[in-house]
């Protein structure tokens, strides 16, 4: 099984290498608005149980993005626990992702 986190670096060159996941964005439609990665699934960390099984692929890699990287631990956990075994979260959020990979992505 993959490590439960991800390092915003190890997403980034996933990214360049055109490696193929899931970067599924639990924000809320206001924080996506302020800031986003390009090419992000937006599912509300709320409807995540709702919405999963209709619009996520169990086999597929997916690795979670919330602000800070709380939200997404806990959502990896859940879609774990429902048989996700491929899902990692992005640690540290898009915050990190704004310091570390491309700060052109507003921080808030």
């Amino acid at each position: 099984m993959l490590p439960f986190e991800i390092s915003v670096a190890e997403v980034a060159q996933m990214r360049a290498s055109q490696t193929s996941f899931v970067l599924l964005d639990v924000r809320e439609p206001w924080e996506i608005e302020t800031a986003n990665i390009a090419g992000s699934k937006d599912i509300p960390m709320n409807e995540i149980p709702a919405r999963a099984n209709n619009e996520l692929d169990p086999d597929a890699h997916i690795v979670v993005v919330c602000h800070h990287g709380a939200r997404s631990l806990s959502v990896t956990a859940w879609l774990r626990r429902e048989g996700y075994d491929n899902v990692q979260s992005m640690a540290g959020g898009i915050e990190q992702w704004s310091r570390e990979i491309d700060g052109n992505v507003p921080r808030y």
